[in-house]
């Protein structure tokens, strides 16, 4: 079974700024009605879906939080529809500066347990939620959001990294089990954007070395991105699932 983009129902968690926000607006510009999710961007998510129409509304829910997503689903399946697409993008709290980053005789696993909490456990929280009827309709896409930090760590984002190399892994194992369902679970993993919240944190001299060492000589906008994304939910990635699509420009080779 496939589908076009515009008859689709999309929730993309972590929406209401940065990359979350780049792929709703390019989800929402394909046609497709679209659940924006947020924790406590309140303000930038309800103006976010204004700006973007009626098919598009924000919700509120702590992705860690399982009944809080169960809960989010409902409404949105009373709003706009069940949700077809999961984009999980939510991040704990997080700022990309290398220099501020500690080492990892400093970390502790309560950091990293923190950033799987909310990319391992948020993901598994969406996917438990809209199982139910992914299997009804025999037809879903789960779209996940990675980092290239795992085949080229050049800064020390222990916590976060590590989280990402795990969610690499659900998102395997769960395309694995979901297939029969007619369920593809794909991973989108960026570079450094220039620019979100997170990266804003980011000295400019770090962003001029990225676009030096990189191919196509720029660094990777949130719009470029979230274009990616649309692939994995386009009728075009039917018979792709369990795959990791670096998009960094070709900075790393994955």
């Amino acid at each position: 079974m496939t589908r076009s983009l515009a008859d689709q129902t999309v929730l993309v968690t972590g929406a209401g700024r940065g990359l979350g926000g780049a792929i709703a607006r390019a989800f929402a510009r394909e046609g497709a009605r679209v659940a924006i999710n947020y924790r406590q961007s309140r303000e930038a998510a309800h103006a976010l879906a204004a700006a973007l129409g009626p098919r598009t509304a924000a919700f509120q829910a702590d992705v860690t939080d399982p009944e809080a997503v169960a809960a989010m689903v409902e409404q949105i399946t009373a709003r706009l529809g069940a949700p077809d697409v999961l984009v999980h993008n939510a991040l704990a709290d997080f700022a990309f500066n290398g220099d501020a980053r500690r080492s990892l005789d400093q970390m502790t696993w309560s950091e990293i347990a923190a950033q799987a909490q909310t990319a391992v456990g948020g993901a598994l929280h969406c996917i438990t939620a809209l199982r139910p009827h992914f299997a009804a309709q025999g037809y879903g896409r789960v779209i996940t959001i990675g980092t290239n930090l795992m085949q080229n760590p050049v800064v020390p984002y222990h916590d976060y990294t590590a989280a990402k190399g795990a969610l690499l892994a659900l998102t395997r194992t769960a395309a694995k089990e979901l297939g029969p369902l007619g369920v593809t679970v794909n991973m989108v993993s960026g570079g450094l954007l220039r620019t979100t919240d997170a990266s804003a944190a980011t000295p400019e001299f770090v962003f001029d070395i990225v676009a030096a060492q990189t191919p196509l000589g720029h660094v990777t906008t949130p719009a470029e991105m979230a274009d990616a994304v649309l692939f994995f939910a386009s009728p075009w990635a039917r018979a792709v699932t369990g795959q990791n699509l670096i998009v960094d420009g070709g900075l790393v080779f994955g």
